[in-house]
């Protein structure tokens, strides 16, 4: 069976000042997606602050992720009650193979914005690539009851119960909430929902799926 591939998507735009609720997911870039809205406003910031952490994110979205690095860092050491430029960091590391630093940076980007739920699934996200399965599925599960409608957490939580935890029962739940979520649009995931259902116990395994941002 073919493998199935990430779905990435652009990073978070407005991370430090309110924002209307954000737009869905989209394909093609790197870093944190704003595909949920921000529950809570980041604390208001000043205008330097704020072309600071532009700056940085055009650096990522235009693939300088040295320098995007540079911008979030010196932002997260200068305002660490800011949520988006930990979570932009950890999404770097993630995709430099840190995962340790990836997770770490999401953590404080959490602990920072507790009411968003982008960032717990980028956690998940981390978590499950350093191989933290159960910390996975609790920030996955968090996310979702921040926004029950957050169709990304969603899939990744079936993602992981099919592939990680080996739980086909609540991968197909997962799955079929998230194409109730997304519409039913959702191809590949219509494919997963089969072989789920086709698959016998002693098979074992499956196609690769890999997270949603």
């Amino acid at each position: 069976m073919q493998a199935i591939q990430d779905r990435v998507v652009t990073p978070v735009a407005k991370a430090l000042a309110p924002a209307p609720a954000a737009s869905a997911a989209a394909n093609g870039g790197a870093g944190v997606s704003p595909n949920a809205p921000l529950l809570r406003p980041e604390p208001t910031v000043t205008p330097a602050v704020q072309r600071a952490f532009d700056e940085a994110l055009r650096a990522l979205r235009a693939g300088r992720n040295e320098d995007a690095e540079r911008g979030f860092k010196a932002l997260a050491q200068s305002n660490p009650e800011l949520g988006g430029p930990h979570a932009n960091l950890g999404v770097i590391y993630r995709q430099a193979g840190k995962f340790a630093e990836s997770v770490a940076a999401l953590e404080r980007a959490t602990k920072a914005s507790p009411e968003q739920p982008l960032y717990f699934n980028q956690l998940g996200i981390s978590y499950r690539h350093a191989g933290q399965f159960a910390k996975a599925r609790e920030a996955y599960e968090h996310a979702l009851s921040l926004d029950a409608n957050y169709a990304a957490a969603q899939l990744n939580l079936g993602i992981l119960f099919d592939l990680y935890l080996r739980d086909s029962g609540r991968a197909l739940e997962a799955y079929e909430r998230y194409a109730e979520l997304s519409g039913g649009k959702d191809a590949a995931v219509a494919k997963w929902v089969t072989d789920l259902k086709n698959r016998k116990p002693a098979q074992g395994n499956a196609p690769a799926r890999k997270e949603q941002s």
